[in-house]
């Protein structure tokens, strides 16, 4: 079926100002964009959207998501674990939420249940249940002798072994996005950023179990040592990195090709903005935020100045962040980075495209594919910054 979409202010994924026009899909497939003053002129079995002056654009994408955090802005939880089935329940919520947020697609930096990404991604893409394309992880994997970690099994054994048994583990799964924390988390524990979690040759074994199985690495990493551990295993996307030093950042921008940037603002600021009652002590990660604001303030620029491409998505899932406000990296980039609103819409859509291997930025062409594409008409999370753009 043929639809034209008229009066519309395209947003093509590229850090260029949205331009009026029109856009002509055939099925999943779009056949045809005209920019003002060109028009197209539908036949008789063509459907007509009348846009009235609003922005079509590429989905965006969720660069760091946790679908298994379980709060959202439609429902908190004050526990962060759940039983399983509530767990899963709360996540299959959340990928709808993310859904009615404006985000096609959601990279997962990991999950508090073992199987329930795999499940949900599986459902997501036979039209089962509402929800972004789902690139789905399983537990965010620590080694024993990590904080809080007690006993080895194929989720935190030691050694290069464990971590190729973890690799074939994740790919009999379903996984396709594999996370290592090998830095600590300040926020939870003071100064732990700087712990590192894994060996030399325990990264190289991961390289060698990702490349094996076709899975992809999500790392987690606060310090030089650990960024240099996370591009030793080969990783796709680093978050935070918060703590690096400038010949980090130019070895990073050596791997501008194959590797990513989530610096995870998101939680930091609304960790700032929090205001607990008595009983929540949140002061470890107040202060951790207020550090790492501090320091991502200046060394994103820098990455992106060298090339890095940098992507948004910053850990919802808290009930101080709920899932469903992640659209809110946008305003994050512009106030916090100095980006453009243009270029903030660029990381979430473009450059996300990129990180799962699509080049949707391409996608305004004709004989593109059309299924991440959105009229933005209720995004309300976003909707300052999108006026912007113009």
């Amino acid at each position: 079926m043929k639809t034209l979409f008229t009066d519309v202010r395209i947003f093509d994924g590229t850090p260029r100002a949205a331009r009026a026009g029109s856009v002509l899909t055939d099925g999943a497939t779009i056949a045809r964009v005209a920019y003002a003053p060109d028009t197209i002129t539908p036949d008789a079995a063509t459907r007509v959207i009348d846009g009235a002056g609003r922005t079509l654009m590429p989905g965006m994408v969720e660069a760091h998501t946790h679908v298994t955090w379980a709060s959202s802005v439609e429902k908190i939880y004050h526990a962060f674990m759940l039983p399983p089935e509530e767990m899963e329940v709360a996540a299959t919520r959340n990928v709808r939420v993310l859904l009615d947020h404006g985000f096609t697609s959601l990279w997962s930096a990991g999950a508090l249940g073992d199987g329930i990404e795999t499940r949900l991604a599986a459902k997501i893409a036979k039209g089962e249940i509402p929800g972004g394309r789902l690139v789905p992880s399983t537990l965010e994997r620590s080694p024993e002798g990590a904080e809080g970690v007690e006993t080895g099994d194929v989720f935190n054994g030691r050694g290069p072994e464990a971590m190729r048994a973890f690799m074939a583990y994740c790919a009999a799964e379903g996984v396709k996005a594999v996370k290592l924390v090998i830095s600590g988390e300040s926020a939870l524990k003071p100064d732990s950023h700087n712990a590192i979690h894994y060996t030399a040759d325990e990264m190289d074994a991961a390289r060698e179990g990702a490349r094996a199985h076709g899975l992809a690495i999500s790392c987690h990493a606060y310090t030089d040592e650990a960024v240099a551990l996370a591009l030793r295993a080969g990783a796709r996307i680093i978050y935070h990195a918060s703590y690096i030093s400038d010949a980090t950042i130019a070895l990073l921008a050596q791997h501008k090709d194959t590797v990513f940037y989530g610096p995870g603002c998101g939680v930091s600021v609304a960790a700032l903005e929090a205001s607990p009652p008595p009983h929540i002590d949140m002061s470890h990660m107040k202060s951790s935020a207020t550090e790492r604001m501090a320091l991502e303030s200046v060394l994103v620029p820098k990455m992106k100045a060298a090339g890095i491409r940098v992507l948004i998505g910053g850990d919802y899932g808290f009930p101080f962040n709920p899932n469903g406000r992640n659209a809110r990296d946008l305003a994050h980039f512009v106030d916090y980075f100095g980006y453009t609103p243009v270029e903030a819409l660029a990381a979430a859509t473009s450059l996300g495209g990129q990180l799962l291997g699509r080049m949707w930025a391409k996608s305004a062409r004709a004989g593109w594919p059309i299924c991440c594409w959105s009229m933005a008409i209720r995004r309300r999370t976003w909707r300052s910054c999108r006026t912007r753009i113009a």
